[in-house]
């Protein structure tokens, strides 16, 4: 099976399996420029353009002010145009006093006010809806970071209703391998990000990434006991 036509079908596979996706949703998707983001969007755009469900879809990216993180925006904006879906790109910043005072991490904080701009703007543009771009590996990735270090089982569910605003977050490349859209990123020829953070670092996500990787050389299997596991938990669709 040719790899677009495998991502494709496991695209619409988690869209039905997971009910991602609704008659008359309007939905924004975080775009940070990276291969998961784009891949999301051409996705979703994609399928903007079937009549049933009847979706809408936006984009969002973020800049962050005191963070020199630096994307090609008039990229993003010709990516954009040409799958006809509205760009919005926001700037915000946090304080940086907050880190030190409160001991949060500069990472936390960033994503923090990411976050909180994602949300913003789908309550302004009267979207029900958040996509973000995580894949399998990210949603197993923190299951087994939550279990090895936080003592539960627990990760970023595939669907999650918020209880305090009209959103939905969906993941809509739930069922997608790392591999396999880093390959699709290639062949769509994404443009890379111009400079990477300067705050990138080695994390508990780093090498749960390498322990999983030799969990998945002992047994091949791996992957699926764990998404099974998670599915029969009903860790994969949650309400806040």
């Amino acid at each position: 099976m040719k790899l677009e036509q495998k991502i494709r079908q496991r695209f619409r596979a988690a869209l039905v399996k997971y009910r991602l996706t609704e008659e008359g949703d309007r939905i924004l998707v975080g775009l940070s420029g990276g291969k998961d983001s784009l891949c999301l969007l051409e996705l979703l755009a994609q399928q903007a353009r079937i009549h049933k469900p009847a979706i809408r879809v936006e984009a969002l990216h973020v800049r962050m002010e005191n963070i020199r993180y630096e994307t090609d925006t008039q990229w993003l904006q010709q990516f954009c145009d040409g799958l006809g879906v509205r760009l919005h790109i926001r700037t915000t910043r946090f304080d940086e006093a907050e880190a030190g005072q409160k001991e949060k991490p500069v990472c936390f904080l960033c994503s923090w006010m990411r976050r909180k701009q994602l949300f913003n703007v789908a309550q302004e543009l009267g979207c029900n809806k958040i996509a973000l771009g995580h894949h399998q590996d990210d949603i197993i990735h923190t299951a087994l970071m939550n279990l090895f270090f936080q003592g539960h089982f627990a990760t970023m569910p595939v669907r999650l209703r918020m209880r305090k605003m009209p959103i939905t977050i969906i993941r809509p490349l739930c069922l997608e391998q790392e591999s396999d859209l880093k390959a699709f990123a290639e062949q769509r020829h994404y443009a890379k990000q111009l400079k990477l953070c300067p705050n990138e670092r080695e994390t508990h996500r780093t090498t749960m990434r390498r322990v999983f990787e030799q969990m998945e050389q002992l047994n091949p299997e791996t992957r699926f006991s764990v998404w099974n596991a998670l599915e029969r938990e009903g860790k994969l669709v949650e309400e806040e």
